[in-house]
């Protein structure tokens, strides 16, 4: 793709063929379809010449003062149509939609999830539960609603009112059974509204044609220069073959994963003289291709297509799943653990070595690597915002270092995969220095599970999985694409495949200690919005360079809620927002270049588990913020509310339902804040102060409020005894021998800070430790065969 207003060009990333089996049938696509278009409603200029089953109606006037709207937030001149367009575009109408519905559903949701979604549709429309046998033809939207059955009549009845189906309805009726999900008694209905809404918008805002004219977005971050080329890997191509027989490579040391723990480990134990090999299931991506689109990117650089939901919807996980893993797309934001965890993880879980000055070394050798500093921060509106506003309030804030070589890192698409390579991250510091030492790499190779020795099943030998190759255009699309099966021996085996996949792999393999999968912590966080009186661009700038924490101890425990900036690419941020109404929406998205946005991140307290789909071994996640974690978040929510309110942001967004903005009426954006001499500042507001009470009282009402995470932590966590962990202080599969662990799945509980340092620091002490009992076995031989021969002479 052309990346407009830059002096350079994206490669494009193919995605493979969708599958050919329609995931849905005629009348399901119908209902999704008619769905879609209601979330996202192409809004018509009065009643005449409209289609009121693809149209949604507005009065001549409204419809007047919406274009106007959109007119002067886009700064276009009266004769231009883009608002035009951007108010008559709809959902399912867009190119892509069918597609991206598709692989959704056939690639991304588990069984489950897929027969719920099919089960609602079928009640929406006509088909006949009672009678499968019975094929009718494909149904458009303006079928006949009196051909219709009894029984999905009732159906029908049930979730909308209405005897119709829901595609023969008005886009203003559907309008408004939609609406009335979200404030339904029935949890089902609820759930309901924000699943569709959600995903309808992110559909929309992926594909509009019309998006980037109206917001100012473009399709990468304007740059100077970006980075030519970046490191040249090579990774080890297996021969096609005729046999069935696996291919066998052997090696020292294996490690699975090619994050940040695997990374750091993979360095440090080549440069100690170990022949090492990196194995990733998924493929590197050369900064080329960077940023990738944000379809692509949910395909190539994320697991599951770019989500994965918890087993009750609670929570959204995103998971880095490419060559780099997280390091590839997180924000730069390389903070070091607290001494308060530190501690806790000392005394509460026995594992002195973390209150230790070697520990602290290996956190300051990572640091070093990456550059990691505050020098060359230039904070964008959003994250100066949350240093002056806590500044005025007095709480605790600060820079936020970055991972950036003290370089300056200009780079709101970071989490698409980074242009300059200005972000240090895997595959610009740790990887191409462990290829410099001698390791070596496979791409595209899938673990199916861990090898033991038939004669001692406790002690580890390699894997065995299949590798994919590339496509002769160096791609994945291509359906020429060579498997085969692969064993891989090694001396040690290093799982590093992160918090959610790396629990799978040790369940698919045979091991059994309960506490694999457990323990699991995800820092969920709730987000906020503020917009204000001049365009800001949010997209522009680094993502995450400072943070409010004074909240970070509020039980005095521990934890905590810290304030934080988010990404801004609009399929991220916009649709986690209260869906009310088509209109609402596209008014509330033509506002984003207006906007900056915030997370209240928990240090959660209590944890969830990891476990596999009993049909296709997929990755269930089964968490739900719990009551005590909620607290802390809703307490971070409201003080954003108030340091954003200080600031001057004209409206102010909670993503929780039923609350509805707290807009600023006044002129002035400072009239009504006290800032007396000898006093601590404080908002004196009536409107406000009754905004934030409905906010507190309200908390977050379930299931319509979504949560959302992208740390990932503690899910084979590491502690004193088989009894209450999975590895040991070194990182070793209890009960087993030449197996460890390396990622952020061993953290003994929540970091309560971005994982990427904490994670990198505990996989190098474990890789050092790897390397001094190899050191010590050679000696150790070697001192056998000079005693063997002084024995002989």
């Amino acid at each position: 793709m052309s990346a407009e207003g830059t002096t350079y060009n994206v490669s494009d990333t193919p995605l493979p063929p969708a599958p050919n089996e329609d995931a849905l049938n005629a009348q399901q696509w119908s209902v999704l379809s008619a769905i879609a278009d209601t979330v996202v409603p192409a809004l018509s200029r009065g009643r005449n010449g409209t289609d009121r089953l693809l149209q949604r109606p507005l009065r001549e006037a409204e419809y007047d003062v919406a274009a106007k709207r959109v007119r002067a937030l886009a700064t276009l001149d009266d004769s231009d149509e883009t608002a035009l367009h951007y108010l008559s575009e709809s959902s399912a109408a867009q190119p892509l939609f069918r597609d991206i519905v598709t692989r959704m559903v056939a690639c991304s949701m588990s069984d489950a999830a897929k027969n719920g979604l099919l089960f609602i549709l079928t009640a929406l429309n006509k088909i006949a539960p009672k009678k499968p046998e019975f094929h009718p033809p494909p149904v458009t939207p303006s079928a006949d609603p009196n051909s219709l059955s009894s029984s999905t009549r009732a159906g029908a009845l049930l979730l909308t009112g209405h005897t119709t189906p829901l595609y023969a309805l008005s886009v203003r009726d559907r309008e408004k059974i939609i609406l009335g999900w979200g404030q339904s008694r029935i949890p089902l209905l609820r759930r309901l509204n924000r699943s569709f809404t959600l995903l309808f918008r992110a559909i929309w805002l992926r594909t509009s044609p019309t998006l980037e004219a109206v917001l100012g977005y473009p399709k990468a971050p304007v740059y100077a220069q970006a980075a030519s080329t970046g490191y040249g890997f090579h990774f080890l191509q297996i021969p096609p073959s005729t046999s069935a027989e696996a291919e066998v490579i052997e090696t020292d040391v294996l490690i699975v994963g090619s994050g940040c723990g695997g990374a750091v480990a993979a360095k440090t134990l080549a440069e100690s003289g170990q022949k090492v090999l990196v194995v990733e299931k998924q493929y590197y991506w050369a900064p080329e291709h960077f940023p990738m689109g944000e379809r692509e990117a949910g395909q190539h650089l994320f697991g599951n297509g770019g989500v994965i939901s918890s087993d009750d919807s609670s929570i959204s996980v995103v998971t880095g799943t490419t060559w780099g893993g997280g390091g590839t797309v997180n924000w730069s934001a390389s903070l070091q653990p607290q001494g308060f965890v530190r501690r806790e993880w000392a005394q509460k879980f026995g594992l002195t070595h973390f209150t230790t000055s070697a520990f602290q070394a290996d956190l300051d050798a990572v640091c070093d690597r990456m550059g990691v500093s505050t020098t060359n921060i230039t904070h964008n509106k959003g994250n100066l915002a949350l240093l002056e506003g806590a500044r005025k309030l007095g709480w605790s804030a600060k820079a936020v270092a970055q991972n950036t070589g003290g370089e300056l890192h200009h780079d709101g698409f970071c989490t698409r995969g980074c242009r300059t390579c200005g972000k240090k991250g895997p595959t610009v510091t740790f990887l191409p220095d462990a290829a410099e030492a001698g390791a070596t790499f496979i791409e595209g190779f899938e673990v199916s599970q861990i090898l033991f020795d038939e004669n001692d099943a406790t002690v580890a030998t390699g894997v065995k999985g299949v590798w994919t190759s590339r496509d002769a255009r160096g791609g994945v699309a291509g359906e020429d694409r060579t498997r085969r099966e692969v064993i891989i021996k090694a001396k040690r085996t290093i799982i590093a495949g992160g918090s959610v996949y790396t629990p799978l792999l040790l369940q698919r393999s045979g091991l059994s200690n309960k506490h694999i999968g457990r323990h699991l912590h995800l820092h969920p966080v709730n987000l906020v919005a503020a917009v204000w009186d001049e365009d800001v661009r949010p997209w522009e700038g680094a993502i995450l360079t400072s943070v409010v924490n004074e909240f970070e101890n509020i039980d005095g425990d521990g934890y905590g809620a810290k304030l934080e900036c988010t990404t801004m690419l609009p399929s991220s941020f916009l649709p986690l927002f209260e869906w009310r109404g088509g209109l609402d929406f596209k008014e509330f998205t033509a506002k984003m270049r207006r906007m900056t946005g915030y997370i209240s991140l928990a240090r959660d307290r209590y944890g969830g588990r990891i476990y596999p789909d009993a049909k296709d071994g997929r990755c269930h996640i089964q968490y739900t913020p719990s009551a005590y974690d909620q607290k802390h978040i809703l307490e971070g929510v409201l003080c954003l509310a108030e340091l954003l309110y200080v600031e001057g942001a004209r409206e102010i967004y909670a993503a929780i339902p039923g609350i509805g903005p707290f807009v600023r009426p006044s002129a002035d954006p400072d009239s009504n804040v006290s800032m007396h001499a000898n006093s601590s500042p404080s908002v004196t507001d009536p409107a406000f102060a009754a905004w934030t009470a409905k906010v507190r009282s309200h908390g977050f009402p379930s299931p319509g409020t979504g949560f959302l995470s992208a740390h990932q932590m503690g899910s084979c966590r590491m502690g004193t005894s088989p009894k209450n962990s999975v590895v040991d202080y070194r990182g070793r599969v209890w009960g087993t021998q030449n197996l460890y662990i390396a990622d952020a799945s061993v953290f003994p509980s929540a970091s309560g800070v971005n994982p990427m340092i904490t994670n990198m620091g505990i996989a190098r002490g474990i890789a050092r430790g790897i390397a001094e009992e190899a050191d010590r076995e050679n000696v150790d031989r070697f001192n056998a065969v000079n005693t063997g021969v002084k024995a002989r002479l």
